[in-house]
């Protein structure tokens, strides 16, 4: 049985990831930590929250709604997975950032509506992987700027890299994401953001640049199927 508890995870999480920073000679306080909660119950969330993390990220649109509409208002929700089309109306109004945007088709339904919308995060495929959503690195520029032409605030730019069994082989990808971030930074003359690193490379990639990582096991544990009490 796991006797960690959870705020002892989140502490560690938060210990790992300022020394990360410091060995980069960043501040870390340039990183945000996104709590992914999927299929965790709201306790869990709530244990969270006590324990001082505001920022959650879900990859369901009805598990999003759901948890948003008990947990306290302060939370920060971000959607950080495939957005079906017909789930927007879910998700839109109970988010302050989708991380995860991939697609033309998305377009007309987040615009849709008198209010600016929540701002966005463009999605790359960073390993051009058949099987995982995204925009492919050589199209990030002309996609970017014409997304933004067409009313959609965008942020910055988030990517999975291709599963490795060490931490140190996602290294090569987050410093293509950082270089791709930084000519649009360049183009733009405006800061982004960069959000990269998950559980099993999250010290890599604050190395590598990345402003926002996003945790799941490293602070819940082990994932359950129930989002209750």
């Amino acid at each position: 049985m796991d006797t960690v508890t959870l705020v002892s995870r989140l502490q560690e999480v938060v210990r790992r990831v300022e020394e990360a920073a410091r060995r980069s000679n960043r501040s870390p306080d340039e990183i945000t930590i996104v709590a992914i909660g999927k299929s965790q119950p709201l306790s869990a969330l709530e244990e969270a929250i006590a324990a001082g993390q505001k920022v959650f990220g879900e990859n369901r649109g009805q598990e999003l709604a759901f948890k948003a509409d008990r947990l306290p208002d302060n939370v920060e929700w971000h959607f950080v997975g495939p957005l079906q089309t017909n789930k927007v109306r879910l998700v839109k109004p109970r988010v302050s950032l989708i991380q995860s945007f991939d697609r033309d088709r998305l377009l007309k339904p987040w615009l849709a509506g008198p209010d600016r919308p929540p701002p966005t995060l463009l999605q790359v495929n960073i390993g051009e992987e058949p099987q995982k959503h995204g925009v492919k690195p050589d199209l990030v520029v002309e996609t970017f700027e014409r997304w933004e032409m067409a009313g959609l605030p965008i942020e910055g730019v988030m990517a999975i890299p291709p599963f490795g069994n060490l931490p140190e082989e996602s290294r090569p990808y987050f410093a293509r994401m950082r270089a791709i971030r930084d000519g649009l930074e360049g183009r733009l003359n405006r800061s982004l953001s960069l959000s990269m690193g998950m559980t099993d490379d999250f010290e890599v990639a604050v190395e590598e640049g990345s402003t926002m990582v996003r945790i799941g096991r490293a602070i819940f544990g082990p994932r359950t199927t129930a989002v209750k009490k």
